[in-house]
């Protein structure tokens, strides 16, 4: 190789690469002494591209290197001396194409760049005005740019392809963008060139997988639209779901054209007056019609009857004679030639993809006698003159030119040259003997003629009816001239057509699942004057046209030569269509304007095609491993170096040799493949071929051939067995009545299953394919059996079990007789599928022949650990092949024992047949053991009685009354495994082998004859069991076989569980764990189990047939019934929540009645025994707007109550038998009261006293109901004068006598609670027990509600951790009580948590709505004092080291400041005082304020009007006469005031500007709740008023009441805060005791003696 200055030669390489060797060489077709060029470079060849005269050459590294004629810088390099080009240098590119005179590469980005002959705007870069648009010299960026999307976005390019005068680029999105010039760019426009890039509208949508260009058209293959909106299917048949269509279409009849009349293929209706365009002459030369009468250009044949597809119409020239001259005149055919032989003209054939070899051989010997080398005598003309030429790339071009007769192998008639006045160089035109004159007459009617008709058409449809489609007497276009004049046609040379298009795709885009699909099209436009375009006509196409026969041939890849097309499908089978002047299609069938298959060897499986100039490369599997190349073209004899170049010469100057050549009518192999290694692709171009191998290192290279071979070979196997056998079966009529219903559905079941392999290892060996040519990506691990291994494996075992069904149900011997009916002919082939041996009979075996395809997981076993081999073990590849060769190896052999047992199973049904077992028959089950040899009874059996136990792998089946020889039994009893707990008995003092089975429902134990029958049972037992429950069959220790586990079963015995249905866990044969039961009458439960019965938290549901609506329950169960708090939703409407004992309603519980299905609705929120009210309850009866709330006895009321109206009336009293009875006191809203007995409800009978609101006094007998009047006998007092309040005092005083204690209210709740803890009653339990309780429910909780939030998570999770609690308190340990308490009670599933929620839901119950009435503020006041009680009661029994209310923890205190802040700790004489209120009112308080608070404010609603009408008199003043006015003295007033940092003077006229901070501290006393933070904002007040006045006064200042309690006054006027009382009353109500006598106590006092001084002091 010459040392260049940019050649790749200059790297140092001392040995040559072993991957991407490159071999090239010319057409001079497969001549034994031709041997390719092999080019020594240093680096890897990753791909190269091949154009007219030149090429392209990716390097790893992605180095681009070009060399041949390089016309654009008037240079010509070797290939053996490639040149870089160094200005894509620092860009990676990844795709290189080599256009007719151009050359396009792609960056790793997706950046397009072009450079070339820009003739036809090609390159697409520069503008037509200037002079660079001629050539592009150097690589130029192209962008592409979407201008669709807002705002318009660079599209990335992953794919590009070149003709001669337009480029083609595939997105990444699929879609394809074209340029250049030419109808085949498939844009809709008619101003040529396209000078940037455009998108193929006519394919936007769809997904676009390949493209690949023509001289002058274009191919692409595009994923098929979904079945439902595109189908090819025969529509009688439906399709079921989840079956591949493949399976149900009968094998395609290979179509041919079919008439379109008068339109062309878009719809562009054809005039008449576009029907006479041709001369009469050429009129006359078209009248040889192809066999059947029709002409070439509208060849077509009626539908077949079925609709199924069109027929195939194989068109053989028949009676041909080779003329002297080697001329054939078609006008010497006559029809009764034709006649004589209609057969070998038109040939239907319905499934053959070939024609019949006699056929062929007989034809062969009729057209050459001569040749027995089946070697034809042509001229190599120009095949340029099958693309026609008009000027400004106008579509109008030549006529048909097709001939059934002579398309293939006909000699040209002399050609002669003419001079081009623009070039001044001899330019070829047609072979045609039509003189040029007519030539240009007729091309100038025809394009008057198209003018205004956009037609996509080249010639009028009537036109090649009536014309002859002779191949050398079509039309040739017009020279192409100015603006258009290429360099090249300045070179004269014999063949001008290239191949452009790509090589092989980095790897076509993928389906969803990461595998090729095969539901693919095949769409083509352009120029079709050779039948180029697969149509069936040689029209053209301005927009992309799906070639209909192509669809669901399952096409991988297209190629395009000049003017002919390829096409290769998953099946190795290849297709060919458009011009065969050359013998480059590979077969000699008619018509070529269809596809058509190329003939191949059976033993040749092709998988990679290119397409040149007048030739074609094919590479295929042979019978090795290596891959072997198959040439289709120009086949030259030897000769000397002299003639050699005579000829060379001759051909330069004139269109027709001097010499004759010969052309293959097959593809030939090339015998030099084998010496070049491992070709792994192949590509053309103009009259040179090029090859890429690698060289077999290690083993490794030959290992992924072998396995992409062994899947192609595998996935034709697969192809031919659906097709001779499953398909024509599938679609027997007589299939279900053959086989009967159950084997018939089975088997559309293996054929389903048979199709989903057969589309995976399609879809598997396409890949492979792919990863062959993608050397650049070759990433083993990338390889689909190591990415999609569980896809491969559930594939396999789905079809192993199908087949296996088949067989155990006896299907086979069915099928057996059916296809022998149904194949017949087919037979001799079908048996050649089958790879084991055949009986005598030569009878097809249908069991191996389905079970073969179980044998290829062993060969990727074998290839994988081939692969594994070259790498090291640490390696990552190592590690994930090894893992793989594992996978496949144990899914082969475990797929191999199911093969065993199906046969095992088939073999005892077919034993043991009879009515009786086959209820026990099927698909699914396998037998494992049996006991027909009386080698297993029962215990304690009768002697005469028989037993025969049958172990499947799903159940154990015991029979009794048996003749297992005969099939007999009387009854037989199925016990499923999922459900059987196997134990051996180990107790040896019985002598007996035993074995212990435990069932559901019942238990027995089985003997065995001998301890070798044991052990076999046993182990065959525990296996069976393993293997049903998910385990890997291997079987357990003997008794230990999942005693826990999950599994469904379905109770027949009697019990509460009869007939139900039950899945969930188990243990040792009870219910245990998570189940559902549902029973036959529509009860369900899901929940917990324990021990066979519902036990923990469960769902239930319980139908009501009466209301036709069910009871639901939630909550919690023992031993099988409702016991502990839960839900109760019943069908009435009526939802019960609370505690329940033993499937009733008892303890605490709330009782909400429908509002539908009642005409009251009420609330009952109490306590329940034994299902009914008993103890202490409210009922609030929300339609009588009445609220209860007193004693209940067995569901009536009874005893202490009181009771408040929504008028206002107040009743307490006694109750008996659900009625008011015995004394009471009732007050009204105005405070009229009456004391005295009542007979029922508001009706007093009886003495009394009635207490009018002024205070004066009824007293005697009284009768009658309050609301309607009342009978009185007694007398009437009129109080004096001098004591008007005694008498509301003593109203006051009585209130309360009658009602239930606060301390027994609400025992009901804390016994939940204590209930909760473990404790039996109040204290009464072990603390220990009582924490590690709230551990566990904390704990179950958090696991079972996902739903919780990342706050509550983290709460309970602090909450799982118990802490110190059995020490003393002290001050340490103090604050973490308090902090752990804070947070139980911020959460309901804690039980002080729940315990707080609970006693705010019955507070507010309480004292809401109704109950909002003031003569119940004692009441709710001692019912807060209440719950303190037994709280700290709760607390101190948890931590037990807390004092006494009130007591004292005697730790001194770390620093006085923070006991001063701390609002829960007191300090007396440096000790912690501890109280209830200190430490729970903080917890439960905040809750409860707004029922307590509203209440303070309706009991002081009087006195705070009087507060509030002297607050806002006395605002009005200004601060300095308002303090005059309160007294202060002067030496107390403000004279600065500071606004915004600013100091300003206090006049006579400011207002709201003395002690600011100060009333501002003690505004806040309204967003506090507790009376401990009430009291800390009036400290705060003080505070802020002394160091206001400090600044005044001496610093040894101390306060005295005088003069302190008139500034205080002035700052509680200027506050101004609503319900001061209501906070007043609160605080002092609820306040600790033991701060009531020291700082704060006086401090409070103060705050009271200001609300009493404002709301009395009338003289203000």
């Amino acid at each position: 190789m010459e040392n260049r200055e940019e050649s790749p030669a200059d790297e140092q390489a001392p040995t040559p690469p072993e991957r991407g060797l490159l071999h090239i060489w010319q057409s001079t077709g497969p001549s034994e002494q031709l041997c390719p060029e092999r080019v020594l470079l240093s680096r890897p060849v990753l791909q190269v591209a091949l154009g007219e005269h030149h090429g392209l050459l990716l390097i790893q590294g992605g180095l681009v290197y070009s060399f041949g004629e390089l016309l654009w810088r008037d240079l010509s390099i070797p290939v053996s001396s490639p040149l870089q080009e160094v200005s894509l240098l620092g860009r990676t590119v990844v795709r290189v194409a080599a256009g007719g005179f151009h050359c396009g590469a792609l960056s790793e980005q997706g950046t397009v760049f072009m450079w070339g002959e820009n003739t036809a705007g090609q390159c697409g870069l520069t503008d037509r005005d200037t002079d660079t648009s001629i050539t592009v010299s150097e690589p130029c960026p192209v962008t592409v740019v979407d201008s669709d999307v807002v705002p318009p976005a660079v599209v990335r390019v992953v794919d590009l392809a070149l003709g001669r005068e337009h480029s083609l680029a595939l997105s990444a999105q699929n879609e394809l963008w074209a340029w250049g010039s030419g109808c085949q760019l498939g844009l809709v426009t008619s101003t040529f060139p396209v000078w940037r890039p455009k998108k193929v509208e006519h394919l936007a949508g769809r997904h676009v997988i390949q493209v690949a260009c023509g001289a002058y058209h274009s191919l692409a293959l595009v994923r098929s639209l979904p079945p439902q909106n595109y189908n090819t299917q025969n529509p009688s048949e439906t399709r079921e779901q989840g079956q591949s269509p493949h399976l149900l279409v009968t094998e395609r009849e290979e179509p041919c054209a079919v008439d379109t009349g008068h339109y062309c293929p878009l719809g562009v209706e054809l005039t008449e007056g576009m029907t006479g365009e041709t001369s009469p002459r050429r009129r006359a030369q078209g009248r040889s019609l192809q066999p059947g009468g029709r002409s070439a250009g509208s060849s077509s044949c009626p539908f077949s009857e079925d609709c199924k597809s069109n027929t195939k119409q194989k068109n053989l020239p028949v009676h041909t004679k080779l003329e002297p001259g080697g001329h054939t005149d078609p006008l010497t055919q006559s029809d009764s030639s034709l006649r004589s032989h209609p057969l070998s003209g038109w040939r239907a054939s319905d499934n053959s993809a070939f024609p019949d070899e006699m056929d062929i051989q007989n034809l062969l010997q009729k057209i050459s006698s001569q040749s027995l080398e089946m070697r034809h005598i042509a001229g190599p003309g120009d095949t340029d003159s099958l693309s026609s030429y008009t000027s400004d790339d106008s579509c109008v071009s030549s006529t048909p030119s097709t001939d059934l007769l002579t398309s293939s192998y006909k000699e040209d008639s002399p050609i002669k040259s003419q001079t081009n006045n623009n070039s001044g160089v001899a330019v070829p035109y047609s072979s045609s003997p039509v003189c040029l004159e007519e030539v240009r007459l007729c091309l100038e009617a025809e394009k008057q003629a198209l003018q205004g008709q956009k037609s996509c058409s080249l010639t009028n449809i009537n036109q090649t009816g009536k014309s002859g489609a002779n191949l050398r007497r079509s039309l040739p276009g017009t020279p192409i001239c100015g603006r258009n004049g290429s360099p090249r046609r300045r070179r004269p040379c014999p063949c001008r057509p290239s191949s452009a298009g790509r090589n092989h795709a980095a790897a076509p885009e993928e389906a969803g699942d990461g595998l090729p699909s095969l539901e693919t099209e095949v769409w083509s436009w352009g120029r079709g004057s050779e039948g180029q375009l697969g149509h069936g006509d040689q029209l053209a196409r301005l927009q992309p046209l799906c070639i209909k026969s192509l669809t669901g041939e399952e096409v991988i890849k297209v190629a395009a030569g000049s003017h002919h097309s390829m096409a290769l499908t998953a099946h190795c089978q290849v297709y060919s269509w458009g011009s065969n002047m050359c013998g480059q299609l590979g077969h000699v069938n008619s018509p070529v304007t269809v596809p058509q298959q190329a003939k191949l060897s059976e033993d040749l499986r092709v998988w990679d095609l290119s397409a040149g100039q007048s030739h074609s490369l094919l590479l295929a599997d042979g019978d090795c491993v290596q891959p072997v190349l198959l040439y289709c073209g120009l086949q030259r004899e030897p000769m000397s170096a002299q003639s050699e170049r005579s000829h060379q010469s001759q051909s330069s100057c004139q269109r027709s040799p001097s010499r004759a050549e010969s052309y293959t009518v097959r593809p030939t192999l090339l015998p030099f493949c084998m010496e070049m290694g491992y070709i792994r692709s192949v590509c053309s171009g103009g009259q040179s071929y090029a090859l890429l191998a690698d060289q077999n290192v290690m083993g490794f290279i030959s290992a992924i051939h072998e396995l992409a071979s062994r899947e192609r070979q595998f996935y034709c196997w697969l192809s031919d067995v659906k097709k001779l056998l499953l398909t024509p079966l599938r679609n027997r009529e007589n299939l279900s009545p053959s086989l009967g219903k159950p084997c018939a559905d089975l088997f559309f079941s293996l054929c389903e299953s048979f199709v989903r392999l057969s589309v995976l290892i399609g879809r598997h060996s396409t890949s492979l394919s792919y990863f062959l040519h993608n050397e650049q990506g070759r990433d083993v691990t990338a390889l689909p059996l190591l990415t999609h291994t569980d896809h491969f494996l559930d594939i396999y075992k789905e079809y192993c079990s199908s087949v296996g069904n088949f067989h155990v149900m006896g299907g086979f011997q069915s099928l057996h007789k059916l296809s022998l009916e149904c194949l017949g002919s087919q037979q001799t082939t079908l048996a050649q599928l089958c790879v084991s041996d055949q009986s005598a009979s030569g009878d097809v075996d249908l069991v191996s022949l389905l079970y073969w395809p179980l044998q290829q997981l062993h060969q990727y076993s074998r290839v994988l650990l081939k692969l594994a081999v070259c790498y090291d073990v640490l390696t990552t590849e190592y590690q994930s092949l090894h893992q793989g060769c594992g996978q496949y190896e144990s899914l082969s052999l475990s797929l191999l024992r199911r093969k065993k047992e199906a046969e095992t199973t088939f073999l005892f049904w077919k034993n043991h047949s009879g009515k009786t077992t086959e209820v026990l028959r099927l698909p699914q089950r396998r037998v494992v053991c049996e006991s027909s040899n009386r080698s297993l009874t029962l215990q304690n059996a009768g002697r005469f009685s028989n037993h025969w136990f049958m172990l499947f792998n799903d159940t154990l089946v015991h029979t009794q009354g048996a003749i297992p020889s005969q099939s007999l039994f009387s009854t037989f009893h199925v016990y499923p495994l999922t459900c059987l707990w196997v134990k051996p008995v180990t107790d040896d003092s019985s002598g007996l082998y035993a074995i212990k089975i435990t069932c559901p429902e019942e238990s027995f134990t089985l003997v065995a004859s001998t301890p070798q029958e044991k052990n076999k049972w046993l182990r065959s037992l525990n296996q069976a069991v393993d293997q049903v429950l998910g385990g890997g069959g291997q079987g357990s220790s003997p008794g230990m076989t999942a005693m826990s586990r999950k599994a469904s079963y379905t109770f027949s015995g009697e019990g509460r569980f009869k007939d139900a249905q039950y899945a969930g866990g188990w243990l040792a044969g009870r219910v245990h764990g998570r189940g559902t039961m549902k029973w036959p009458d529509g009860r369900t439960y899901s929940g917990n189990f324990k021990n066979g019965l519902e036990d923990g938290y469960g769902e239930c549901l319980i139908p009501n047939k009466v209301l036709n609506k069910p009871d639901s329950y939630q909550g919690h169960w023992r031993d099988g019934k409702i016991h502990g708090f839960g839900k109760y939703k019943y069908a009435s409407g009526e939802v019960y929540e609370g505690c329940f004992c033993d499937g009733q309603r008892h303890g605490y519980g709330m009782l909400s009645s429908g509002k539908l299905t009642k005409t009251s609705s009420s609330v009952f929120l109490g306590q329940w025994v034994h299902d009914r009210k008993t103890g202490y309850g409210v009922y609030d009866d929300i339609t009588r707007g009445e609220k209860y709330m007193g004693q209940w006895l067995d569901e009536q009321r009874h005893g202490s109550a009181v009771v408040v109206t929504q008028y206002g009336v107040y009743y307490e009293g006694t109750y008996r038998d659900n009625k008011m009875s015995g004394p009471g006191l009732l007050v009204a809203d105005d405070d009229t009261a009456f004391h005295g007995e009542f007979s029922d409800d508001w009706i007093a009978n009886g003495k009394g006293v009635l207490s009018l609101a002024n205070g004066d006094c009824l007293e005697g007998l009284f009768s009658g109901e309050w609301t309607t009047g009342l009978k009185v006998v007694g007398t009437y007092t009129k109080p004096a004068i001098d004591d008007p309040e005694n008498k509301e005092k003593n109203l006051l005083l009585r209130l309360g006598q009658y009602v239930v204690p606060a301390g027994q209210r609400w025992a009901c709740v804390f016994d939940e609670c204590w209930s909760r803890l473990g404790c039996d009653a109040a204290g009464r339990g072990e603390r220990t027990t009582a924490w590690e309780n709230i551990a566990v429910t904390i704990t179950s909780a958090r696991r079972q509600s996902p739903d919780l939030s990342r706050s509550q998570r983290k709460v309970l999770e602090c909450l799982e951790f118990i802490p110190q609690h059995g020490e003393p308190v002290t001050t340490a340990n103090y604050d973490n009580i308090r902090r752990y308490l804070i947070k139980a009670c911020e959460t309901p599933l804690h039980p002080l948590g729940w315990l707080v929620e609970t006693l705010v839901t019955v507070y507010r119950m309480t004292y809401v709505g109704v109950g909002s009435n003031r003569r119940l503020l004692r009441q709710a006041v001692q019912e807060v004092q209440a719950y303190l009680t037994h709280f700290y009661s709760i607390l101190r029994f948890l931590f037990p080291g807390l004092p006494d209310d009130g007591g004292i923890i005697p730790d001194p205190l770390p620093s006085p400041t923070k006991s001063r802040n701390n609002s829960n700790i007191e300090e007396q004489d440096s000790v912690l005082v501890v109280s209830c209120s200190s430490l729970l009112l903080p917890v439960l308080l905040p809750r409860l304020y707004p029922p307590l608070f509203t209440l303070y404010c309706l009991q002081e609603e009087q006195a705070e009007a009087q507060y509030w009408e002297r607050i806002l008199r006395l605002n009005k003043q200004p601060d300095q006469s308002l303090l005059s006015f309160l007294g202060v003295q002067e030496k107390f007033w403000p004279v600065w005031m500071s606004i915004l940092g600013e100091k300003k003077q206090i006049v006579s006229s400011s207002k709201d500007a003395c002690f600011v901070s100060a009333v501002e501290t003690l505004q806040q006393i309204s967003t506090t709740f507790t009376p401990s933070d009430k009291l800390l904002v009036i400290q705060n007040t003080f505070e802020e008023l002394t160091q206001e006045v400090k600044p005044m006064l001496d610093d040894n200042f101390l306060w005295c009441m005088d003069d302190l309690l008139p500034l205080f006054l002035y700052v509680v006027l200027r506050a101004r805060i609503r319900n001061l009382g209501a906070e007043v009353s609160l605080i002092e109500d609820l306040m600790d005791p033991n701060v009531q006598h020291g700082e704060l106590g006086l401090m409070f006092t103060t705050l009271k003696a200001c609300y009493i001084q404002i709301q009395q002091e009338s003289t203000m």
